[in-house]
């Protein structure tokens, strides 16, 4: 594993988990990029816009061509930023794309994708919208996000998908089932977010030490007797990484990456501290027996809770 095989996602530098410190956040992303990460991942609705322009103040100055953006759209927000549907029309598309542009201070994207399928639009009239720009050169590559295999297969049939962006952990395996099959049988990469399930497997997440406006307050797995439950499951992954030399945070990074030669994980740092600690997960190599210790200790199905509120679950391609 290298380190151009990890991306960073930046949706924690703004508000997801409570305050970010902008300075940091900016630091951060230069951090990465000199340390050879070069896909950014982000979406138009994270801080309702915030995430794309501190990105674009974090880029300014490096050649367009030393870094792939990753942007998701559609997600359409209230006035006090909580999520309530997708527009995937293809005249949505357009607009959605419009703004991105202009936030971000690009005159392209390279890979762009719906952050959820839109039950009231065909995938493919979205895909043939991302086709058009590809087309036309705003867009780059066409990236899908949280659908199924069917879905996949469908998007993939209009236009050549390059990547699915999908959680993928050790406590969130779903996609093992039939989504990964489907993608390694098509040729289709995977960007793994939430590869520390929002910090939970982390090794340094503490109950209690939530910041204001932290989403992870309404998550089931966050949530009182499962939380402990699933901690129980990071002190015995705990004991695997003291033996192994590394911290659990990369542990499970590893784990990610050892899953296929094409998995891309992506990091969630918003500080340089958090970032060095998951760069050093390219270090780490797992053998079979590390593997096996792993699953030992993390058996799949065994962390409680869903991954997100019940409303949100409804809209995502696999548990």
């Amino acid at each position: 594993m290298q380190t151009r095989n990890l991306g960073l996602g930046a949706m924690s530098m703004s508000g997801s988990y409570g305050p970010a410190d902008r300075d940091e956040s900016i630091a951060t992303v230069h951090a990465a990029l000199d340390a050879g990460i070069t896909l950014i991942d982000t979406s138009d609705h994270y801080g309702a816009g915030h995430n794309e322009m501190l990105l674009a103040e974090a880029l300014k100055g490096r050649p367009r061509d030393s870094y792939e953006l990753s942007v998701k759209f559609g997600v359409l927000l209230s006035p006090s930023g909580l999520p309530g549907g997708q527009d995937s029309r293809p005249e949505a598309v357009r607009n959605f794309l419009a703004h991105s542009l202009a936030r971000l201070g690009t005159d392209y994207i390279d890979v762009y994708r719906p952050a959820r399928l839109d039950p009231a639009v065909p995938i493919e009239e979205t895909v043939g919208a991302i086709k058009e720009l590809i087309d036309a050169g705003y867009v780059r590559r066409l990236g899908l996000s949280e659908v199924n295999a069917a879905v996949i297969r469908r998007a993939h049939a209009v236009h050549p998908v390059a990547d699915l962006q999908i959680e993928y952990s050790l406590v969130s395996r779903a996609v093992e089932a039939e989504v990964l099959p489907a993608l390694n049988e098509l040729g289709i990469g995977m960007t793994a977010y939430g590869v520390l399930a929002r910090g939970l497997i982390s090794g340094h997440y503490r109950p209690g030490r939530n910041a204001p406006g932290d989403f992870r307050g309404r998550t089931p797995r966050f949530s009182p007797g499962n939380l402990e439950h699933n901690l129980a499951l990071v002190e015995a992954l705990r004991r695997v990484a003291d033996a192994k030399g590394c911290t659990v945070a990369q542990l499970a990074i590893a784990w990610v990456a050892a899953q296929g030669a094409g998995i891309m994980p992506l990091i969630g740092a918003r500080t340089r501290e958090r970032l060095a600690e998951a760069l050093a997960a390219t270090a780490v190599t797992l053998t079979a027996e590390d593997l096996a210790e792993i699953e030992r200790a993390v058996p799949a199905g065994s962390a409680r809770g869903d991954r997100y509120p019940s409303a949100a679950m409804s809209s995502l391609g696999v548990g």
